[in-house]
């Protein structure tokens, strides 16, 4: 057995009691709900396939090594505008490292890579809608000698039925957040609905980020 086989078991026993967490609250469901707005998908969106794509981001398959930086935990639910779950929906994130830097061959940072971060990675929603993801919260980056990108995750979420979404996630209390013209760029009155607060529990960071799709008409 493999040591990501090992961490995968312990890490989706841990998840799973975090997803239980995370399920649907009965005030929810029957509730109009605002659609999460959507964000720009940048450039770095991975361009070649990996062969770990897993949810665990900060270890890869064969590697004895895990990513550097601060684990952390990103949990959340899919929902329609009604409040219901989305089951099945493919949830796909990737982001920088600790360092700021993107596994991808365009992006021309000159922070240093971590050849043990996965950068990517894939899952469906369960029955309620719930998905977890283990990774490293990754580091701001300078996109020019005016603008430093806060720490953000990318995601897009789609679903058959439903309008697919593209999207970022932010981090509460970062004091880049206040200056980032992409984020700034959401309505100020949806804006706190892509930033997300983290809380120490077991010694790693937990943030719960849940998004909302509409259905095609």
């Amino acid at each position: 057995m493999t040591e990501k086989t090992k961490i995968s078991r312990r890490s989706m026993l841990t998840a799973g009691a975090g997803l239980a967490a995370t399920a649907i609250s009965g005030t929810t469901i029957g509730k109009s709900m605002t659609v999460t707005p959507s964000n720009p998908e940048g450039p770095f969106y991975p361009v070649h396939k990996q062969v770990d794509m897993d949810t665990d981001l900060t270890l890869i398959e064969g590697h004895t090594e895990r990513a550097q930086g601060e684990v952390i935990k990103v949990t959340g639910q899919v929902l329609d505008d009604k409040g219901l779950p989305v089951e099945g929906a493919l949830v796909d994130i990737w982001q920088a490292n600790t360092n700021g830097r993107y596994h991808h061959e365009d992006d021309p940072a000159t922070m240093p890579t971590d050849p043990n971060f996965q950068g990517w990675g894939m899952v469906k929603t369960d029955a309620l809608g719930r998905y977890a993801f283990t990774t490293i919260k990754p580091g701001a980056y300078m996109v020019n000698d005016e603008w430093r990108r806060p720490p953000h995750i990318h995601y897009k979420v789609s679903r058959r039925g439903y309008r697919e979404i593209t999207t970022q996630m932010y981090f509460a209390g970062e004091s880049l957040n206040e200056k980032d013209s992409l984020l700034n760029d959401v309505a100020e009155n949806e804006r706190d609905l892509l930033v997300v607060d983290f809380n120490e529990r077991d010694g790693v960071l937990h943030g719960n980020f849940s998004v909302v799709l509409a259905k095609v008409s």
